[in-house]
């Protein structure tokens, strides 16, 4: 039996899974919270079909049905082989065009009930561009500052535990903040994902309680905090830990052990703070090093 294909503009719905159809560059770059790629043209394949297209539209047409196809079904060959008949997800692609249509027609073909996000990916950017700041303008912050070595972001985690509403921007941008702030074998979320990632935990805030938020910087490594965001938690109000240098320097040898183990990569990264120290405070840095 054929399920009806739905489409609909809401992509918060209660579905079953959320699978986004572009391909893994796109999907890198920003996509819906908790969605699954199930691309159904690589990143090669979409320059392919796209240069074709250019100069015959029919081969390029053809060239791109024939490597979906193909794509399709190792999608329902692998992932999509143990879904049940009850299964129901949302789909979309960047417009919600031919890419999402392509996958939701074979899949409702086959019995699932498939919904396809009307405008794609553009109508969920679009949302999150409309309603982030307002959204954070909200919001009830509450700031944690200290110095570097005050385990302010250890804190954050432990008040979470304990059921308090908390932001963790570090965590979000995956860097502590500072110069030596990197995570290693992670790369920071692009601008547009860092956003998506900020707008699913505010919206699941709630904004008439206090929300717990480490004090940053505008900029998290690479990563800008939207400018609602930033507004309202200049004008928090704040609590500030205090903690002895040796506690301090005790608690970062420890947590950033990453950092120490590579010597090479710390050798470079002081050269950031030769502007600020000099090169004679920074080279006394080195040799301790």
């Amino acid at each position: 039996m054929v399920a009806p294909l739905k489409r609909s503009s809401d992509w918060q719905g209660d579905y079953d899974a959320i699978i986004d159809v572009r391909t893994p560059a796109e999907f890198a770059d920003d996509h819906i919270p908790g969605a699954i790629n199930l691309p159904v043209l690589s990143d090669d394949e979409r320059v392919k079909v796209g240069t074709l297209h250019k100069q015959n539209a029919f081969e390029g047409r053809r060239l791109g049905a024939a490597l979906i196809s193909r794509n399709i079904a190792d999608h329902l060959d692998r992932v999509l082989a143990d879904k049940p008949p009850s299964w129901s997800p949302l789909i979309y692609c960047w417009r919600g065009g031919q890419r999402s249509g392509s996958l939701a027609r074979v899949m409702a073909e086959t019995g699932w009930v498939v919904t396809v996000l009307d405008g794609g990916y553009k109508t969920y950017r679009g949302h999150i561009l409309d309603h982030l700041n307002p959204l954070a303008e909200r919001l009830k912050p509450v700031l944690i500052q200290g110095p570097t070595g005050s385990a302010k972001t250890h804190i954050l985690n432990a008040a979470k535990k304990k059921g308090i509403q908390c932001l963790d921007l570090e965590g979000l941008a995956v860097h502590r903040g500072s110069l030596l702030g990197f995570e290693p074998n992670q790369d920071q979320p692009s601008p547009r994902m860092f956003d998506s990632l900020i707008y699913q935990h505010l919206s699941q805030f709630d904004l008439d309680k206090p929300v717990l938020i480490e004090a940053e910087s505008s900029k998290i490594g690479a990563c800008q905090i939207p400018k609602g965001l930033w507004q309202i938690m200049q004008q928090a109000p704040k609590i500030t830990i205090s903690a002895s240098l040796e506690s301090r320097v005790e608690f970062l040898i420890r947590d950033y052990a990453h950092v120490i183990s590579e010597p090479e990569r710390l050798d470079r990264l002081i050269d950031g703070m030769i502007k600020r120290h000099g090169h004679d405070v920074t080279q006394q840095w080195r040799d301790h090093v």
